[in-house]
């Protein structure tokens, strides 16, 4: 095929910018723009993470391998408190070998149903040259779900009622000895530790929903660096600007102190630095979704970039300058409202803040998640975020007091003296009407807030 001059001389100048970057032409990187497309098209991830059971994970596993057996090796490495089995699935062929692991907690599945789609992106596209490097050059190990007893009951604990992510030292876990006897084995160069954070998590000022903190997790309480924690403070840059186009603002930092019990600290001080990635909150009716696409493009941007090199030549400072995470960050605020607590004490002026709680719940026919909220804080919040704020100048909140009533309808406040249901109080369910004042005394519901919704 004949080129044009044109076309020859952008060829020429990519290839010289690739050499002077220290790069092969062949190693230009996948764009995570390309990535999320890629994801937005070919996931096989469910939209409820939380749904996702030991049962799943193990047909996942099941059909992965049998589709492409000269691809994929699994193995069992343990078996949970109760019998369940702990899977170890690789694949790849390369000199570096790559560990990650998650849902060491059982409520924190975003991360597990992101792995199930890299699994299926490397098994469409193992020969294009950006997934073939993958495979020629790393080989990359994955747990995708440490502690299947606690995904089982969407508790964060084991069945022992132990922190597996607690057990580094005394290893009491089965789960804990399975993931310790790998790492031995393997002697990963980096490995990446998959968890879920706070719905309070906040990042930045003013806050936003810390979608993803990210930690290069420390080994010694001096917090010293040395090649392999310099090499995870690089790895987390490249995951910051690969992410950053879909969460301007919403990408933060843990604090990086030591914590002698815990498997990411010493994981790192057994020799296998690791990357912490936690998902956090992320402001829509449906969150599972966009949280499993940005773990999608973070693990594969990070492991491309081990693959051609390029992390080498990633600033840390763009780690280092993230802001500190924080706890900062409502559900919802209802914010300059009237508020009439319900509790016989006189209307005043302030803010209310909601935060709300994810379960898995099953009525016999189904699992759903039910999310569950309450009032968290009251008075001047004007230094926190949420994920749903409300402007409410000019509006009276008040206890719904009427489950009959729907918005645009006219009501009356009842005699709080006596009142027996919830209150705007700390604590109490969210069961608001947020009201206009009308004539004669009534108001007009505007919105309606309730403390229970659930997702299937």
């Amino acid at each position: 095929m004949v080129r044009s001059n044109h076309t020859l001389e952008c060829a020429v100048i990519a290839g010289l910018l690739s050499v002077a970057c220290g790069l092969r032409a062949q190693d230009a990187p996948v764009s995570p723009q390309a990535l999320a497309a890629i994801w937005d098209a070919e996931h096989v991830s469910p939209p409820l993470a939380p749904l996702v059971r030991h049962a799943d994970v193990e047909a996942w596993l099941g059909k992965v391998r049998a589709a492409t057996p000269d691809l994929f090796s699994l193995e069992e490495i343990g078996r949970s408190v109760e019998g369940r089995s702990i899977n170890h699935l690789w694949f790849g062929r390369g000199d570096v070998h790559v560990l990650l692991w998650s849902q060491m907690h059982g409520d924190e599945p975003t991360a597990t149903a992101a792995l199930f789609d890299v699994f299926e992106y490397v098994r469409r596209r193992r020969g294009e040259p950006h997934v073939r490097r993958l495979l020629d050059r790393l080989t990359i190990h994955v747990v995708p779900m440490l502690n299947p007893d606690g995904a089982e009951r969407f508790q964060r604990r084991n069945a022992q009622g132990i922190d597996v992510n607690r057990d580094a030292l005394l290893l009491q876990t089965p789960e804990g000895r399975a993931l310790k006897a790998l790492r031995d084995r393997l002697n990963a160069r980096i490995g990446f530790n998959l968890h879920n954070q706070n719905w309070r998590t906040s990042a930045g000022r003013p806050p936003k929903p810390a979608a993803i903190s990210l930690l290069a997790v420390a080994y010694d309480e001096a917090r010293s660096e040395n090649e392999g924690r310099i090499l995870t403070k690089k790895t987390c840059a490249v995951i910051r600007d690969a992410l950053e186009p879909f969460a301007p603002g919403q990408i933060a930092r843990y604090d990086d102190e030591f914590e002698v019990r815990a498997f990411g600290d010493k994981v790192t001080k057994w020799g296998t630095p690791v990357v912490l990635i936690d998902t956090g909150p992320w402001a829509a009716h449906e969150p599972d979704p966009p949280l499993v696409r940005l773990n999608f493009v973070a693990i594969l941007a990070a492991l491309d970039a081990l693959a051609t090199g390029r992390v080498h030549q990633a600033d840390p400072r763009r780690y280092e300058s993230l802001p500190l995470n924080e706890s900062r960050l409502f559900a919802v605020i209802v914010k300059n409202a009237t508020i009439v607590p319900g509790t016989g004490v006189a209307p005043f002026l302030g803010d209310v803040g909601i935060v709300t709680t994810r379960a898995v719940r099953s009525d016999g026919a189904s699992r759903y998640v039910e999310l569950t909220s309450r009032i968290e804080d009251l008075g001047d919040l004007r230094v926190y975020g949420a994920m749903a704020p409300i402007d409410a100048t000019g509006l009276t909140v008040a206890p719904a007091f009427d489950a009959k009533a729907r918005v645009g309808d006219r009501v009356k406040l009842p005699e709080w003296k006596g009142w027996k249901g919830d209150a705007i109080a700390i604590g109490e369910p969210s069961n608001l009407f947020l009201m206009r004042p009308a004539d004669g005394g009534a108001y007009r519901i505007e919105q309606i807030l309730s403390s229970r919704r659930e997702m299937r």
